[in-house]
């Protein structure tokens, strides 16, 4: 049985529809279920962000998620494969009224993703303060607690409303493929012929 950890909401039900494909099946969660078992698959459900820390320790073979949380986390998966869906950007961001000045040696950058933007600033080499949030980022610059923020932009929507802009995008994001190391080396072919499927599927789809 190959065991799969799917991020709740819009990644899951594209990958099951790519899945049911795969099956010859449908594939859908009775109510609150977390656990679906179907054929030689047990999917599950777990929040985006703790996909690889299922995947990492063998609860689940494989997995998808996001690449913002596949850099921010840094894990040793196997990624065997860009879906090309959930796509979004991050993104610096800061109040239209302000100059973004990158040399400025004093900047407080608000964020959930620690690792991506001490990285970001490292490449400029810049020593920035990093304020954790873990909601609503957009609320620290509008008060003057940070300069910006660096935060997952999907259509700019969010910043606009609230009187930011975007200033420079870090990178381009969407839903990866990914595989426990240990189970690629033991289900090697049944992992690539998951990979191939989805991989023909994709390219149907850009075509």
């Amino acid at each position: 049985m190959i065991k799969v950890a799917l991020p709740k909401g819009r990644i899951a039900d594209k990958t099951l529809q790519i899945f049911e494909t795969f099956i010859g099946e449908p594939l859908h969660f009775e109510d609150r279920k977390l656990i679906l078992i179907k054929d030689k698959f047990q999917f599950m459900l777990v929040r985006n962000q703790d996909v690889p820390i299922y995947v990492e320790r063998g609860a689940a073979d494989i997995g998808v998620v996001g690449l913002d949380v596949l850099e921010e986390q840094q894990n040793s998966l196997v990624r065997l494969l860009d879906l090309e869906f959930g796509k979004c950007k991050i993104a610096v961001g800061s109040p239209n009224h302000y100059k973004m000045d990158f040399s400025n040696p004093n900047l407080k950058i608000a964020t959930k993703m620690i690792n991506i933007t001490k990285r970001f600033f490292a490449q400029k080499a810049m020593s920035v303060e990093i304020i954790k949030l873990y909601g609503s980022i957009e609320l620290a610059p509008l008060v003057g607690m940070a300069d910006a923020i660096v935060d997952l932009v999907e259509t700019g929507d969010t910043m606009r409303q609230n009187n930011l802009k975007i200033d420079e995008i870090i990178m381009e994001i969407s839903a990866y493929l990914v595989a426990n190391p240990n189970s690629f080396y033991m289900q090697k072919l049944e992992i690539l012929e998951i990979q191939n499927h989805f991989k023909t599927q994709i390219k149907s789809k850009r075509s």
